[in-house]
């Protein structure tokens, strides 16, 4: 694929599409194997597609999917254990279900009992909304404590001190850190600026050395499958970049930690900035940044999105 010899493929969808026939061969029930069979490629395979044609997917990705399948499995044995099927399936089935599950187990169940009951395979049901459990933050010094020692130990690796920083700095999950491309760095002027989002953000001046220091010495650059590769951290794969793991890996032997750093730098944007500026900028989800700062107390309640440029206010004016 890398030299165009084959299409273009995702393959986490490869992936998933290799492991579902062995699934399905652990299904004893010939009817929920059936059932199973139509979720994964009418509404779990088709979701996936679609969201190829946008980006690239990750291993967070085809993990999820996998587990709807195997909860949407688990769901129908858990079922028949109560003498129900599908169709008769009542509410205080769904109740006694997620009364007995965990929050994991609720989450990922929740679109196959969509998808039935959308598809007429099952009554109309109330399911209770989605759980979000948030990881304590990192104390917002130790934060800095951090990006500090990032920053100046010259003696830490350097591949897992800029993607220690992306994460302190940006709020960035790894899985969205290793599809960064070294275009995603780019310049105004004497300030370097990195594309997250729109607008690109501006990297303060000691990380962007320590950026550009990375770039120009980027691992893996000299093998056959990377030659003149653009990924900002090259895999070994041929076209591929770093596994997200893989670098999640190197990240933690120096001690950072990954979630409560994230959370403790996007609290720190939406308190400093209105949410929908931070979810732009930083390519969150509008719904995402919106919760965060409720949850934060923030106080841009009544910030209206969009251009706010003194041009565009006096032609508001003007009209």
């Amino acid at each position: 694929m890398a030299c165009g010899a084959l299409p273009q493929l995702d393959k986490q969808i490869c992936s998933l599409e290799r492991w579902l026939p062995g699934h399905l061969d652990t299904v004893s029930d010939p009817t929920h194997a059936q059932l199973i069979h139509r979720f994964a490629t009418w509404e779990v395979l088709p979701r996936l597609r679609n969201r190829a044609e946008n980006t690239p997917l990750t291993p967070a990705n085809r993990r999820c999917a996998g587990e709807q399948i195997k909860l949407a499995t688990q769901f129908l044995t858990w079922l028949t254990e109560q003498q129900r099927t599908l169709e008769t399936c009542r509410q205080a089935d769904i109740d006694t279900w997620h009364a007995e599950h965990s929050d994991h187990e609720r989450n990922r169940v929740r679109g196959f009992l969509t998808w039935a009951m959308t598809s007429k395979l099952a009554r109309s049901l109330r399911l209770p909304g989605p759980s979000v459990n948030r990881k304590a933050s990192l104390p917002q010094h130790e934060r800095i404590a951090l990006l500090g020692r990032l920053l100046t130990d010259q003696d830490l690796p350097l591949r897992s001190r800029v993607a220690g920083v992306i994460v302190l700095l940006y709020a960035q999950p790894l899985s969205r850190i290793v599809r960064l491309t070294v275009d995603d760095v780019t310049h105004d002027g004497d300030q370097v600026l990195l594309r997250l989002g729109e607008p690109p953000s501006p990297v303060p001046a000691p990380a962007a050395e320590l950026l550009l220091a990375w770039i120009s010495k980027r691992d893996n650059m000299n093998t056959a499958t990377n030659p003149g590769s653009r990924w900002l951290f090259p895999g070994r794969r041929a076209g591929q970049p770093m596994h997200s793991e893989s670098l999640a890996a190197l990240v933690n032997e120096l001690g950072i930690p990954i979630t409560p750093g994230r959370t403790s730098a996007i609290l720190q944007h939406i308190l400093d900035m209105p949410a929908p500026v931070v979810a732009d900028a930083l390519g969150y989800h509008q719904n995402t940044a919106t919760r965060i700062a409720a949850h934060a107390g923030a106080t841009w309640s009544r910030y209206a999105p969009g251009d706010h440029s003194p041009l565009q206010r006096r032609r508001d004016g003007d009209s």
